[in-house]
């Protein structure tokens, strides 16, 4: 078999590092983009270059923005007595798309999993607590993926506010378990959201 464009061989390697890009799509997108103007993809590699460079970690929640503290923790008419907890930035941004809730978040980036060597400290669950506390929360709401490692974190999250009378729940299944947020439609994770349990 005869060897095609490196340059492309490289390009579809690249895109192959993203989630859930396989050969097909990887080389699709490559030659989508060979397709392209060169404004369109300088436009492109701008934006990559501008992520790398501007977003940076929210010091309240962890999450990714262009500014610190992020849009959502400065906007004061967002309830900061109402913490949603997720696993990660692209999470919150499947519940902001519900356009269903008004509190404020904390960005674990991860679960909980002894086997890989994540533990507490890795998710900043001290940090977690340190702002539940110190804020005056009066709700904490689990968002974590309901499959085996997110039930794992959100029981451990769980018991760490034990006795201190905080209302601790969980949201609804109508979010199927062993899915992930991010690919669950807007109007289920709303509902699910709406039919949160007290955990």
């Amino acid at each position: 078999m005869s060897k095609l464009s490196k340059s492309i061989d490289e390009l579809v390697a690249a895109f192959k590092k993203f989630p859930t890009v396989g050969e097909k799509s990887a080389t699709r997108f490559a030659y989508f983009l060979m397709k392209q103007p060169k404004s369109e993809v300088k436009k492109l590699i701008d934006a990559i270059v501008t992520l790398k460079s501007e977003v940076k970690f929210c010091s309240n929640c962890f999450s990714l923005d262009d500014s610190d503290p992020c849009c959502i923790c400065a906007n004061p008419k967002r309830d900061d007595k109402v913490i949603c907890v997720v696993e990660t930035p692209v999470d919150l941004r499947a519940i902001e798309r519900t356009k269903k809730y008004a509190g404020k978040y904390f960005v674990l980036h991860g679960v909980l999993s002894p086997l890989d060597g994540i533990t507490p400290r890795d998710l900043r669950i001290d940090k977690l607590i340190a702002l539940v506390k110190g804020r005056g929360v009066k709700e904490v709401i689990l968002a974590t993926n309901p499959r085996a490692q997110g039930e794992t974190t959100a029981n451990y999250i769980k018991g760490q506010f034990a006795g201190l009378g905080i209302k601790v729940s969980r949201i609804a299944y109508g979010v199927p378990v062993g899915s992930e947020l991010e690919y669950v439609d807007s109007l289920s994770l709303a509902r699910s959201l709406e039919g949160r349990v007290q955990y």
